[in-house]
């Protein structure tokens, strides 16, 4: 990589080890999640332990810099690229290439309504279907997929909170997925025609007749500043039932649940909020 390169254009040369210590199966994809990182921040981090070179390596045969201290690294004319290589014990040399995704443009606000094809909430719609048989389970996919295409104006939200709430629920389940119209008519599609799909979640087997919703909440380490505030933003009924939450907490803490999500108050680093937090969240969710 480094030949036939310019002098002042060197490829610069880190490693995850040295920054975190050995990550055993996890080096591959750790170098691609720094890489990410990197040009997320447009910043390439200072590789520790490399004051000294290597004499193995040629380095007069190509313009090549270790990463000594820190450098800039922001977006350019051309992508920027970096070539991440993991090594095993057993023999595996895995070399991938990663390059930064295309600016994107800002979208021209447009009203999408008519059509029937605006993303809810900037998010994913799910469309349930249940039935007797497996060959009913497509059918009703099918007469669904008529439905829906002969009438481009229905709202993909309001089609998924009709199937989830104004049907019945037989032994055979389904559930399309999709951010927009379009996915949602393409998984439905091949529901009703049996192939396969990213969209489409099948359940295995039969749906037992006595099953009860489990809820299992995640305990403290999975939090993060900023989480769910997307959905608080875009569900109101999420935001109504956090507002509850929030209304709950208040006699027992000084700080305020949304501001906390917010990445304001005492944030989430303090035991007696994250916990809290947390319940919030989770309770919301469910």
């Amino acid at each position: 990589y480094g030949k036939d390169r310019a002098a002042d254009r060197p490829v610069l040369i880190g490693s995850l080890k040295s920054n975190i210590g050995h990550p055993q199966a996890a080096g591959g994809v750790g170098g691609v999640i720094k890489m990410v990182q990197a040009m997320r921040h447009g910043l390439l981090p200072k590789t520790l332990h490399a004051e000294e070179r290597s004499s193995r390596i040629d380095w007069p045969a190509g313009a090549m810099e270790l990463l000594t201290e820190a450098r800039e690294w922001p977006r350019g004319e051309e992508p920027r690229r970096a070539g991440i290589s993991a090594f095993g014990a057993s023999g595996t040399n895995v070399h991938t290439i990663i390059e930064e995704a295309p600016k994107e443009e800002a979208a021209e606000p447009s009203d999408t309504s008519a059509e029937g094809n605006a993303p809810v909430g900037g998010g994913v719609v799910p469309w349930v279907l249940s039935a007797k048989s497996a060959a009913g389970l497509r059918a009703q996919a099918e007469r669904l997929l008529t439905h829906v295409t002969a009438r481009p104006g229905l709202s993909p939200a309001d089609i998924g909170h009709s199937l989830a709430t104004t049907r019945g629920r037989f032994d055979h389940r389904a559930l399309v997925l999709g951010g927009d119209r379009d996915e949602l008519i393409d998984a439905l599609g091949a529901l009703a025609s049996g192939g396969e799909s990213p969209h489409v979640v099948r359940g295995d087997g039969v749906a037992a007749a006595d099953a009860r919703p489990v809820f299992v909440f995640p305990g403290q380490g999975s939090q993060w500043v900023g989480m769910a505030v997307e959905l608080l933003d875009s569900s109101p009924v999420f935001a109504g039932r956090l507002a509850e939450c929030e209304v709950a907490l208040s006699g027992f803490v000084e700080w305020s649940l949304v501001e906390v999500l917010r990445g304001g108050g005492p944030g989430l680093g303090r035991v007696d909020v994250v916990q809290p937090v947390l319940w919030a969240v989770m309770v919301s969710l469910a």
